[in-house]
């Protein structure tokens, strides 16, 4: 399996503080929030964590190539943001596993033993939330089968927050998605890895 973690974005809600820092390295409980993000996934022993970088990227790359000397490390540029579907896309190469993506910005409490038991097309890690206007969510079936994903929805169809989590198991279908995505891309506008999603479906 591999691992591919989209950091590019500016941060610019975290502003003044991500004008010299990616929003990823900020300090959370002690140590930057993507530390927390690798010792989630590195237990799962992945061939390969790949990033996606753009914002400071130099600083970024820094950071985890000195803290993890020892692990199969690839740093890919989003010259172009585009969307996640797009920053996603950057890494096809490495869809010839399967692949977790994990966005680098969110500290997640998750349940990843799921996945040796996936007999699905993949997984998509969510969290049930009050304040739902804020989020993606999740509208699934009655056995838990996504459907489809709203994005900040003005009238509660879900509380099922998405949290920026998933394991695919097919890449190939969510290759296609991907590009689908991008080739539906209005100029100006973002192709979104939920899109992506909604075609796997």
């Amino acid at each position: 399996m591999k691992i591919i973690i989209p950091v590019a974005g500016e941060g610019r809600r975290l502003r003044p503080y991500t004008h010299t820092k990616p929003k990823p390295l900020l300090s959370v409980a002690g140590k930057p929030m993507i530390d927390h993000v690798m010792d989630k996934i590195l237990p799962l022993k992945p061939t390969e964590v790949i990033f996606i970088i753009g914002h400071l990227k130099h600083r970024m790359e820094k950071h985890l190539r000195d803290k993890y000397p020892k692990v199969n490390l690839r740093f890919i540029e989003q010259r172009e943001i585009i969307g996640t579907a797009g920053a996603i896309g950057l890494a096809r190469e490495a869809f010839n596993e399967d692949v977790l993506i994990d966005f680098g910005d969110t500290i997640f409490d998750a349940d990843l033993s799921v996945i040796k038991k996936c007999n699905d097309d993949g997984i998509i890690w969510g969290m049930q939330v009050e304040d739902y206007q804020r989020f993606g969510v999740m509208v699934t079936d009655g056995s838990s089968y996504l459907q489809k994903i709203v994005e900040k929805p003005k009238v509660p169809v879900s509380k099922l927050a998405n949290i920026g989590l998933y394991y695919i198991k097919n890449t190939k279908l969510l290759e296609k998605g991907i590009d689908r995505e991008l080739a539906n891309r209005k100029e100006g506008q973002e192709a979104f890895l939920t899109g992506a999603f909604e075609y796997m479906v």
